[in-house]
């Protein structure tokens, strides 16, 4: 922040033209969601709670078979309440390469976390012992590219509290987002987190700061009902043969207002960041980030560090959807006109 100054304002208000005519836009469409892996049907399951059954590799042969979508006391776990996990698996070849992929869960109650072989891709509500119900929302997870193999383990734990339990309902499935931004870096998945008005402060002991899921909203993760200021975080060491001289941010949807600094440069946010002075921020939620970065900001092979500073106003907050990386200006240009053309 303290490298702002005359020139950095002047390349901003430049920055504000470049981004209305390449795609900052109010983009309200929902996204082209096309189903190409159907996962309903059998899946293996076993009640307890054990971290290794997230491993990929993990033997479970063994284990009963339910159907999914459907509550678990349905199926022979009648008044079972308290951990439980299911496992199957999915094929990743030829048109699924190289998309923006999602997988969609349906209702889930009451807590889930997600994991493709053996990572985590995102979670819904808040284990015991802070526990707090998320069943009545649609559980709908990124799936970074960079985890996916020819053949992919999904395990996913799950906290039922009292009555129904488990995958209860839904179309389960994997979608591609025929419109999402073709990045040339991904950088969706776990980031740092935390909350106040002052995080950004303490940048420097941020490896210490919670473990969020970006896109996400974080009142699906652990921040039930917050509203206010917090700050996410990001250390990446990017491919050099994929970093160009000029490159743009994309972020997602953000909600509800955004302050960006990449390796201490500020590159831009939406609207004004003091809602004190903000009469009108409703549809920033809306826009799709694009922030344009200065040449060669970001460096080879060396650690690059993201800063995103977020006000929310009421109900989801947080980076909660889209493409989220870097691509390069040329890549991004061509997004926009092909999209325009649609």
């Amino acid at each position: 922040m303290n490298r702002i100054g005359e020139h950095t304002i002047k390349w901003m208000n430049l920055l504000f033209v470049m981004l209305l005519f390449c795609g900052f836009s109010n983009e309200t469409k929902a996204q082209d969601y096309e189903k190409v892996v159907d996962l309903n049907g059998r899946w293996k399951f076993s009640i307890g709670d054990d971290s290794k059954w997230a491993n990929p590799n993990y033997n479970d042969s063994n284990w009963e078979r339910v159907d999914v979508p459907s509550a678990w006391e349905n199926q022979g776990f009648h008044g079972y309440d308290g951990f439980a996990w299911y496992r199957t698996s999915f094929t990743y070849s030829g048109s699924l390469k190289g998309q923006s992929l999602f997988l969609k869960l349906g209702n889930i109650d009451d807590v889930d976390e997600v994991f493709m072989n053996g990572k985590s891709i995102g979670r819904t509500g808040t284990f015991p012992p802070r526990f707090s119900t998320a069943y009545t929302s649609n559980r709908e997870y990124n799936i970074p590219s960079a985890i996916l193999r020819d053949n992919n383990v999904i395990a996913v734990r799950v906290y039922d509290d009292v009555g129904e339990g488990g995958i209860i309902r839904g179309d389960i499935s994997i979608v591609v987002d025929r419109d999402a931004i073709p990045v040339d870096i991904d950088l969706q998945g776990k980031w740092k987190f935390k909350i106040g008005r002052s995080a950004h402060e303490d940048l420097q002991n941020a490896e210490n700061w919670d473990d969020i899921i970006v896109p996400g909203f974080w009142e699906n993760q652990g921040y039930k009902n917050y509203d206010g200021y917090a700050c996410y975080a990001l250390d990446f060491v990017a491919d050099e043969k994929l970093i160009a001289e000029r490159m743009v941010l994309v972020l997602g949807k953000i909600d509800d207002l955004d302050q960006v600094i990449v390796n201490g440069v500020l590159v831009g946010q939406s609207g004004d960041f003091d809602p004190s002075t903000v009469q009108n921020y409703s549809n920033t939620y809306q826009q799709l980030r694009g922030y344009y970065l200065p040449v060669n900001l970001i460096k080879k092979g060396q650690k690059n560090r993201i800063v995103v500073r977020v006000y929310d106003a009421t109900q989801g907050g947080g980076i909660y959807t889209g493409s989220i990386g870097l691509i390069s200006q040329d890549h991004y240009i061509k997004y926009w006109n092909k999209r325009r053309r649609k």
